[in-house]
């Protein structure tokens, strides 16, 4: 276990841990009801996340949230990030615990893309203390060449077109910020 934490609203302590081999049943099929698949294209790579270590959080010994994740060098790209129940501090502690590995393996930056219809995640991030770093117009559009199953509209009904990345230098994170 790396890190305990209380849920927002008085829950039960929720724990997260590095992802095993036998969470993967249940991580490939939380992402496919989010992605549509356990494939994630961002920046015109197409990942297939039921390869991808990361972090899963426990509530009452049951999985309520996973943050998948790809090193490359000194740079980490959070691929996926997806809980159950949203508003409860999950996501945030699945972040943090990401940011602490990364600190400790020597990763001075990490990223991640969203697309312009999510606002609920533009706004997660940006209170987490990341700084959009660009927006690449089209980019969705070229996505689905290699991922036909993104749709075109998302929940709101909005055009899913760009892609929106978002940064943190880990580098300059304190353990009492993150």
């Amino acid at each position: 276990m790396l890190s305990v934490m209380r849920r927002a609203g008085g829950g039960g302590p929720v724990e997260i841990r590095l992802l095993e081999a036998s969470d993967h049943e249940w991580s490939d099929a939380l992402v496919a009801r989010h992605f549509g698949s356990s494939r994630v294209v961002s920046r015109g790579r197409l990942h297939d996340t039921s390869v991808l270590p990361g972090f899963v959080a426990m509530s009452d010994g049951v999985p309520v949230g996973v943050l998948l994740h790809r090193v490359d060098a000194d740079e980490c790209e959070l691929v996926a990030l997806v809980v159950e129940r949203p508003r409860e501090g999950i996501a945030t502690a699945l972040v943090r615990a990401l940011v602490e590995h990364l600190r400790s393996t020597g990763c001075v930056r990490a990223w991640l893309v969203t697309t312009n219809d999510n606002i609920g995640a533009q706004a997660f991030y940006e209170a987490s203390g990341w700084t959009l770093a660009a927006v690449h117009r089209g980019a969705v559009v070229r996505a689905r060449e290699l991922k036909p199953e993104i749709p075109a509209l998302g929940e709101n009904g909005v055009a899913i077109e760009d892609e929106i990345e978002y940064e943190l230098d880990v580098s300059r994170i304190t353990r009492a910020s993150t």
